[in-house]
């Protein structure tokens, strides 16, 4: 039987396209080195999925007992939570709609099997 550690943020002002490109880079990743990917990697989406995974790491250690060094990034999402529509006045007396897109982020850790 293998236990999963789970978390997630919710309603994070970021887009989810945004999100999408840094969990590509730490999936199926060991969670120590996700760790540094996130920290070495210059997006404004690194900030949230960094506290998440942390999140998630001590989770697995003080809840389910899960040796640290052997979790890895089993499962990485992220879902598009409600948009903040903002209109921007334009030329004309016409108005443009800003979509201000937030983002539901899930992260899952595993214990690797030796």
């Amino acid at each position: 039987m293998t236990t999963e550690s789970k978390a997630s943020a919710k309603y994070v002002r970021i887009s989810p396209r945004k999100v999408q490109i840094v969990l590509d880079l730490i999936r199926n990743q060991p969670a120590d080195k996700a760790m540094a990917i996130l920290k070495f990697t210059p997006k404004a989406a690194c900030e949230p999925v960094s506290k998440v995974l942390k999140s998630a790491m001590a989770n697995a250690e003080n809840n389910y007992n899960m040796d640290i060094s052997k979790l890895y990034v089993a499962y990485a999402h992220v879902a598009p939570g409600p948009i903040l529509k903002r209109i921007q006045p334009r030329a004309q007396g016409r108005a443009y709609r800003i979509n201000k897109r937030t983002s539901h982020i899930t992260l899952v850790l595993k214990e690797m099997e030796d």
